[in-house]
């Protein structure tokens, strides 16, 4: 061989790999987005879903895309002419067959609508290329849990409009879902031999998914006990070691998928009880005993209760009123029978500073560490100091009236500190971002103790506590068989009567077992009738539950 031929043979071999490289680079490098800006230019996506990150439970359990769902896709321009088809396929799904006619021969865009399995099966039995499915889960169903916690989306745009779904939108939302094309040419033909398709939208971004304190299976068992007592209200189980919020629930609450429908209801089912302010009534007692003992262990008054306490010209009155009273009371049986008499007698010989005082410790008036995460919460009411100027308005404040308001979350974690010793943990419902493997991205939790009472302190008040369910007005919060349990009644005035019966906002709030507390649990009723008949069974409910199932 020549070596002009030689040189020749090596150029052509030079260009020609030249040619393989650039074609290689345009078709398989920069292939996909070339052809994703020619398909934007003749596809209308239609989204069928944008993938989310998920919410899990403590132990990795979904809270969300739990539930399998099928979307139906009518395609207009493969169903136009044939009218019977259409006209069986408006009948197994419910739809006005003229309208949907209409629709058919207007456009090309593609009618969607969630149907159950049995429907795909009727509908496949048409054999229809008009006629399409697409498999993927649904957020939400009516059996979500920790509804009020997680929020909703949009029902537009599928980006979160409440809760934890808003809060962390950014952090949920990672770009890939999932849409109906529809290809067309400039006139808004299908092009032949495309038409309709599924396209998969990618993303650089990874899905992450956000793991609660939540524990499923005690949020699946508060939600249906309170669903089964059909009460308004709210309760929140709180872990006593950690300060992990493990159940929080309101109810009424909503289906997330059809948020329109409870907008204007006048039970207000949208709104999160669980963080939200209320007066606690006798449950306020506690703090009375904090402040007390903090000052003098060995405090024992006795007091002898007529029924009623009279304070300048207010008549305090005792739940004993109409019996004659309590008679002769000591500490050990004051908070058994919730005896206002005693503890007005014994936060006036206290005065209002050392009350006020133990209301800061227990973070009332303040609001939880729910609020560093996102979560929209009260802080409650707690009066100042300089409020209390006379005896009536300690009175008030000693036995959780007037100017005294908390949620069902600061109760909850006041029963917690009582129970844990004295020691104070910084509240959290969020524990951290994980990755798909479920490894910890970054954790969301602030974890800080304090002690804010002697652990002697915490002890008598337990004592105290679990005479009010062995003896005293929350005998119906018994759970013995279970390891026992402690715990304060109380019921807040309302004003209202119905069908002649006295309305209250009725709490329960203790912790099990008695002897080593794992919960605290705040129950609060919105209607009820008193603390001990409304709020007492249902904790004594939850408590065997979690007990039961060892959780």
């Amino acid at each position: 061989m020549t070596k002009r031929i030689k040189t020749i043979l090596f150029i052509f071999m030079a260009i020609f790999s030249l040619l393989v490289t650039r074609l290689f680079y345009l078709q398989v490098i920069m292939g996909p987005g070339y052809s994703n800006e020619a398909s934007s230019q003749r596809i209308n996506n239609i989204q069928i879903e944008n993938s989310r990150g998920d919410f899990l439970d403590k132990n990795g359990i979904k809270l969300t895309g739990r539930t399998p769902k099928v979307t139906v896709v009518l395609k207009p321009s493969l169903l136009r002419g044939q009218n019977e088809v259409v006209d069986n396929i408006c009948q197994i799904l419910g739809l006005d067959s003229e309208k949907t006619k209409e629709a058919i021969q207007r456009k090309n865009t593609p009618i969607l609508m969630e149907v159950d399995s049995e429907t795909k099966t009727v509908l496949s039995q048409l054999n229809n290329e008009g006629i399409s499915f697409v498999n993927t889960l649904s957020r939400y169903n009516t059996d979500t849990k920790a509804k009020h916690l997680l929020g909703y989306l949009n029902k537009v745009d599928q980006v979160g409009s409440f809760g934890l779904e808003k809060v962390y939108e950014k952090t949920l939302n990672y770009g890939k879902g999932d849409s109906i094309g529809v290809i067309t040419d400039a006139g808004n033909n299908l092009l032949g031999g495309l038409g309709y398709r599924i396209i998969e939208e990618d993303s650089n971004k990874k899905k992450l998914d956000i793991r609660l304190t939540i524990n499923y299976h005690i949020q699946s068992i508060i939600e249906k006990v309170l669903d089964e007592k059909g009460m308004t209200g709210a309760i929140v189980v709180e872990n006593v070691a950690t300060g992990d919020i493990v159940g929080m629930c309101s109810k009424p609450d909503f289906d997330p998928n059809d948020i329109e429908n409870y907008l204007l209801n006048n039970k207000k089912p949208l709104f999160n009880r669980a963080v939200a302010q209320y007066n606690i009534g006798s449950v306020f007692k506690l703090i009375d005993l904090a402040a007390i003992f903090e000052k003098d262990q060995d405090y024992n008054m006795v007091f002898n209760c007529p029924g009623y306490i009279q304070i300048g010209d207010t008549e305090f009155k005792c739940s004993s009123y109409n019996t004659g009273g309590h008679g002769t009371v000591d500490i050990n049986n004051a908070l058994a029978k919730s005896c206002n008499a005693y503890f007005i007698n014994m936060s006036l010989d206290l005065g209002a500073e050392p009350i006020i005082s133990m209301c800061d410790k227990f973070g009332l008036g303040k609001a939880t560490g729910l609020s560093k995460q996102g979560i929209e919460e009260a802080k409650g009411v707690i009066p100042t100091i300089t409020d209390l100027k006379n005896p009536g308005d300690i009175a008030n404040v000693s036995i959780g009236q007037g100017q005294t308001m908390a949620t069902p979350v600061q109760i909850a974690d006041m029963i917690a500190i009582i129970a844990n010793g004295g020691v104070k943990n910084n509240v959290n419902v969020i524990d951290c971002i994980v990755n798909e493997e479920g490894n910890k991205v970054r954790d969301l939790k602030e974890i800080e103790q304090k002690r804010v009472l002697s652990k002697s302190t915490s002890d008598k008040i337990k004592n105290l506590m679990e005479g009010v369910v062995n003896t005293g007005t929350g005998k119906k919060a018994s759970i013995d068989e279970y390891g026992g349990a402690g715990g304060k009644t109380g019921s807040a005035e309302t004003g209202q009567y119905v069908d002649g019966q006295k309305i209250v906002q009725a709490w329960f709030a203790g912790y099990f077992p008695a002897k080593s507390p794992k919960y605290s649990v705040a129950v609060f009723i919105e209607d009820g009738r008193s603390g001990g008949e409304s709020a007492a069974p249902i904790f004594a409910e939850i408590g065997k539950e979690i007990m039961k199932k060892g959780l």
